[in-house]
């Protein structure tokens, strides 16, 4: 159940748009390929990897977000709008009876088209943490929530 490495953060800005293009235009980095979560959300790439996710946070965020990824912040600025660190994973047989046995709640979700079973789980602080798994490993559990179940955005 190790976990391989530290692969994202995501934050959520009243104005998604703005934020990415300061990102792009400032920072260097680039928009990418995103899977559809049927929710706004520009994945940031350095080289060949995603590193930052941004979508729309505060009070105006879809219903599918919510959903999908939860909403611990109502904050659009300061660093409460970090939503969540990625960790790439490995053993998800392993994790899920360690959580359980610490008592950790945490929900499935599944991302077919990047091929991602995911746990999202609250640190003791309230810091969301995802953890991706290969599909594989997955072995025919069933997500709480697939993205690919989500209605059409519409906001």
């Amino acid at each position: 159940m190790p976990e391989t490495a530290a692969e994202r953060a995501a934050s959520q800005a009243p104005a998604a748009t703005i934020t990415r293009d300061w990102y792009v235009k400032v920072l260097g980095f680039r928009v990418g390929p995103s899977p559809d979560f049927k929710f706004p959300v520009y994945w940031l790439y350095l080289g060949d990897r995603d590193v930052l996710h941004i979508t729309t946070g505060g009070k105006n965020i879809s219903e599918n977000r919510k959903q999908y990824v939860g909403q611990q912040s109502d904050a659009s600025t300061g660093s409460g709008v970090i939503d969540h660190i990625g960790f790439r994973s490995t053993g998800l047989t392993d994790m899920i009876d360690n959580l359980k046995k610490h008592g950790v709640d945490f929900k499935e979700r599944q991302v077919d088209d990047q091929g991602l079973y995911q746990l999202f789980l609250l640190d003791p602080n309230g810091v969301k943490i995802e953890l991706n798994f290969a599909n594989a490993e997955a072995k025919g559990r069933k997500p709480d929530l697939s993205a690919k179940d989500l209605s059409p955005a519409t906001n």
